[in-house]
């Protein structure tokens, strides 16, 4: 196994539940008439449409009428939508104009709430969420451990721990592929790019979810809840830092962090803010694209022929299959001065919503937007990974793990069909599958 690291648990128990999924539906069901309310039709921030799969049509009316639209009201105040894939794109490469940073708000569509006292605001500092200059010194930390030679280096391990995965999958019965095959890919790979304790890797997930649900954290009767999961993440990983503090450099996060100088003063609440970036970043995504892959290929039984008859389609499937998954729906923007954006002014300090998932499905970039197409010419145009500065550190490991996972269904000849139970995340920020019930034959 290529972690190596012990448990720093001792005689401490680390908290796994409740999970955040289960925390916020038993509030809702003891607190019915606590659900937030979207007065306007075109919020988009409202989960129910992705849980139901609905989302589309809203953001096909949407793009008709312009590429960037005013939302007076939502449970998260006034925002601007940026539908359109060039409209996203231009955004994105205006940071000095379009701020990124948490002092103004950061990356997500939630805001400080005023009526929490300046203590329990749970601030997270992290490089996504920060203007350059300071942004540059910390990703030019990170970024060394997604470059084409470490893909290189991991590749093997990844390769094996797929096989293995694929191999052991029950036959002639219905499973969950979301819990067998996507979290226990994703998450070994986040333990072995933290060498963080194997037999504890489970918590990547826990806590991923946690930080990561937008909707959870609006809830005030699960503040302290969540600040708990929170604090066991940051206490777990001050462990693992002083012990890794006494050793040398090594190609694990924790210790390039470690050893850089943008990185190695950080205080603690900014050290949280990086690993809930690396660890959503990292485990959602990719996990969900896996999950996505599958569902796709059955839902559109002609690209699942085309992936089966020819294993070349495989790289550029990846990028379609991104682009139809897009697993992170949103990134948030704030205005630092007045400008204009296609026809429409913006004011200083106003939230701007850039939509990844309404620009994947761009009719005026993407022909048939709305269907997979693995020999979709311009599929590489995605922006599922971002766009600019901000652009995804970590998309080149994204895109080997679901390369290799197409190759390794190739070579098995693995057919995989949904055949039972299909839940879908609910949120407005992370695209996903809570559950996939699945069958898996051979062609």
């Amino acid at each position: 196994m290529a972690t190596t690291a012990q448990s720093p648990a001792g005689t401490h128990q680390w908290s796994r539940s409740p999970s955040a999924h289960k925390a916020l539906e038993a509030h809702y069901a003891a607190n019915p008439d606590t659900r937030p309310d979207y007065p306007h039709k075109w919020d988009t921030s409202r989960s129910d449409i992705y849980f139901e799969n609905r989302w589309e049509p809203i953001f096909k009316e949407m793009r008709a009428a312009g590429p960037v639209h005013y939302i007076p009201e939502s449970p998260f105040g006034p925002y601007w939508s940026v539908v359109g894939h060039k409209a996203v794109q231009h955004t994105e490469a205006l940071p000095d104009i379009f701020s990124s940073s948490w002092e103004y708000g950061g990356i997500t569509i939630l805001d400080d709430l005023p009526d929490i006292p300046e203590e329990e605001r749970m601030r997270l500092p992290m490089f996504i969420a920060m203007d350059r200059p300071k942004h540059t010194g910390q990703r030019k930390t990170v970024a060394p451990a997604f470059t084409p030679a470490e893909m290189k280096r991991l590749e093997d391990d990844i390769r094996q721990r797929t096989g293995e995965t694929l191999d052991a999958l029950p036959r002639g019965e219905v499973f969950d592929w979301v819990n067998t095959v996507s979290i226990p890919l994703t998450t070994g790979m986040l333990a072995i790019l933290f060498d963080f304790p194997w037999e504890d890797r489970d918590l990547l997930t826990h806590w991923s979810d946690w930080a990561g649900d937008t909707e959870l954290a609006t809830v005030r009767a699960l503040d302290e809840t969540r600040r708990g999961m929170l604090r066991e993440m940051a206490a777990y990983f001050q462990l693992l830092w002083a012990e890794r503090a006494q050793k040398g450099e090594a190609p694990d996060l924790i210790s390039r962090m470690i050893h850089s100088p943008a990185m190695n003063q950080m205080d603690p609440q900014e050290f949280m803010g990086n690993l809930v970036l690396l660890i959503v970043g990292g485990n959602d995504t990719t996990r969900n694209t896996m999950s996505g892959i599958v569902h796709a290929l059955d839902r559109f039984p002609d690209q699942r022929k085309a992936f089966e008859e020819d294993a070349s389609l495989i790289p550029n499937a990846v990028q379609e299959c991104i682009r139809y998954q897009t697993p992170l729906k949103h990134m948030r923007r704030t205005a630092t001065q007045d400008t204009e954006l296609f026809g429409q002014n913006i004011a200083a300090g106003d939230k701007v919503l850039l939509w990844y998932n309404s620009a994947n499905r761009d009719e005026s970039v993407f022909e048939d937007a709305e269907k997979l197409d693995l020999r979709r010419e311009n599929a590489r145009r995605h922006l599922a990974f971002g766009y600019g500065i901000h652009r995804c550190v970590g998309a080149r490991l994204a895109e080997l793990q679901l390369r290799v996972l197409l190759e390794e269904m190739h070579k098995r000849r693995l057919r995989v069909h949904v055949a039972g139970d299909v839940q879908r995340v609910r949120a407005n920020f992370v695209e996903g599958f809570r559950k996939l019930e699945v069958e898996v034959t051979e062609f």
